[in-house]
């Protein structure tokens, strides 16, 4: 037994979809060995002791080195991290830098700038985490970062192609059973469901595995480069399925929006509370995101994992 952690079996399941976004298909049957999962995502209170133990200074504590981003501005070389803010009315969906900023002092000990605190916020995922962090926090404690299909078999929780976590509708009786985006993305959040940002863990039910927060909340990091899902499928004339699919290769994972930017790119997995029905559908098992693992930002956090041996 691991505290805090369930034991998932491992087992056959349909992975990805072909009905949402064109980085989630083709959907293909994969398979997992066993493995334990952390029941939440790693929470303030639980990085903290992290923090305590190790004096780990995170990515987004330390100034960017100017060597690794050639032409940056001198007055950008300070700690910080991305923070999400509400743009007063509507703004074009594509233009991003309406309600993202880089905020200097932002970090997972000062989720809204540097004048924030963790107060009240102990049993909130820990936020402002990039890839590096969430490895260095899952080698102190003896685990892992999950596989993207890891995660994805632990976050349907046994619902084998369900559109979602809990099954075929987004809100069951009118119930939201995740923290994602109610009202208009990005200006207007109706808050039907009591938080503006993240949560503490465990607010909504859990999933058909005991998992609590795989969808919504906060974006998770996996061990995967973010890569082409169709390397994944089965050669032609394969008898058995894949078993333990990984992603690409660092390279592989470049923005190839930004090809001048050689900077890997991990998967994410779960959708977070700035997800919302008129804009990033991605409170689904199946979805993904493409996130650099230099940047750090307000809704992503992540889980462990330990992989069962024999």
């Amino acid at each position: 037994m691991h505290e805090g952690m369930h034991l998932i079996e491992g087992g056959a399941f349909v992975m990805g979809s072909d009905h949402h976004y064109p980085e989630e298909g083709p959907a293909r049957r994969v398979s997992v060995d066993p493995f334990w999962i952390d029941q939440a995502p790693v929470t303030n209170r639980e990085f903290g002791r992290f923090v305590a133990a190790t004096g780990y200074v995170t990515l987004a504590q330390r100034a960017p080195d100017p060597a690794l981003y050639p032409g940056i501005l001198p007055e950008m070389i300070q700690p910080g991290s991305l923070l999400f803010t509400l743009p007063p009315g509507p703004v074009p969906p594509h233009d991003y830098l309406r309600w993202w900023q880089f905020c200097f002092g932002a970090d997972w000990a000062h989720p809204l700038g540097p004048n924030s605190d963790l107060t009240g916020l102990e049993d909130h995922p820990v936020v402002h985490i990039a890839f590096e962090d969430a490895e260095a926090y899952a080698r102190w404690a003896g685990k892992a970062l999950p596989t993207e299909a890891e995660w994805e078999y632990a976050g349907r929780g046994g619902l084998d192609q369900a559109e979602y976590a809990w099954g075929a509708e987004l809100t069951p009786g009118g119930e939201n059973l995740a923290n994602y985006w109610q009202g208009e993305f990005p200006w207007q959040n109706t808050a039907d469901d009591g938080y503006i940002r993240t949560s503490p863990v465990g607010t909504y039910p859990p999933n058909g595995f005991g998992l609590l927060d795989m969808i919504g909340n906060v974006w998770e990091w996996t061990e995967d480069w973010f890569a082409d899902p169709q390397i994944e499928t089965k050669a032609p004339g394969s008898c058995c399925i894949p078993s333990n699919p990984r992603g690409g290769a660092e390279e592989q994972s470049y923005d190839p929006c930004q090809p001048e930017i050689a900077i890997g790119r991990k998967v994410l997995k779960g959708g977070s509370h700035l997800c919302a029905e008129n804009y990033c559908m991605r409170y689904r098992p199946a979805a993904r995101y493409a996130q650099p693992i230099d940047t750090s930002t307000c809704h992503v956090g992540f889980r462990c994992v330990i992989r069962k041996r024999g």
